[in-house]
């Protein structure tokens, strides 16, 4: 798996319908489709569930090709979930050999699995690639709002999942350029068991610490130098306002949540 595979905090512009809501929106449909994603339970929830991020995906004119490349690192997680529901759930057995039994349960439950997590991580990479990291730390302020009154640091809060979001592929770019810079050296990190892999990320890991730790320390004298001091009379140049379509947005996404509800109840 190379590193350009990570595609998590990637934005890309754009002027699609979805680019174009307000990421409250996103941020409350995404929760509410979440959530319809753990109610779902058979086979018409679940197709119902996929043909609802499909559109969005379509509506969101973000390439495939982006999605499945964000898929690769978790390919070890979903093969690890899929072999352990399919050997390990009670059920009608249909092989067998030494102390592993493939149940035909076992096969459903690994297939819902598997689904439900590649549509989780779809619905996430779709919100990253169609919403800028400002904007989302805008909506979660606003969404977060209320318990400022408790004096929690909701904007603290906002700021660094900002801030982690943007410098994700900025780590990502600076990693692949230290490790090419090693293996023009002699490096390999290709070859050998755990151990020897481990060890030979250390030359690796200790150039990346530095290199972030001096990004970190550059930012903080940067926003010092512009008076940064917390959200308290901060203004905003960009003002949220929620649009019909937006109402529009979140209703679908409400009813798609008690759709699925209501028929994962009925054993659907």
């Amino acid at each position: 798996m190379a590193l350009k595979d990570i595609t998590l905090g990637q934005y890309f512009p754009g002027s699609s319908p979805i680019h174009r809501l307000d990421p409250r929106a996103k941020l409350i449909g995404l929760i509410l489709y979440i959530v319809a994603l753990f109610l779902a339970n058979q086979w018409l929830t679940y197709l119902i569930a996929f043909l609802v991020l499909a559109l969005v995906v379509v509506l969101s004119t973000v390439k495939l090709r982006a999605l499945f490349r964000g898929m690769k690192p978790v390919v070890f997680l979903l093969v690890f979930t899929a072999v352990l529901n399919m050997f390990y759930t009670p059920g009608r057995a249909l092989a067998s050999f030494w102390i592993f039994t493939l149940t035909y349960e076992g096969v459903v439950r690994a297939f819902f699995m598997v689904a439900r997590i590649l549509m989780l991580i779809s619905c996430t990479f779709l919100l990253t690639y169609t919403t800028s990291p400002l904007a989302l730390t805008d909506a979660l302020e606003r969404l977060l709002g209320p318990l400022k009154k408790i004096r929690f640091p909701v904007h603290e809060l906002s700021m660094m999942m900002s801030i982690a979001l943007r410098f994700i592929p900025t780590l990502i770019e600076e990693t692949d350029k230290i490790m090419s810079a090693q293996r023009a050296r002699g490096a390999d990190f290709d070859t050998g068991n755990l151990v020897q892999k481990a060890k030979a990320l250390i030359p690796l890991l200790v150039p990346l610490f530095i290199s972030a730790f001096r990004r970190a320390d550059e930012l903080a004298t940067a926003m010092e130098c512009r008076c940064y001091h917390g959200g308290e009379g901060r203004t905003r140049m960009n003002q949220l306002r929620f649009r019909p379509a937006d109402g529009l947005f979140m209703a679908a996404a409400l009813l798609l949540c008690v759709a699925i509800g209501v028929l994962a109840h009925f054993g659907w």
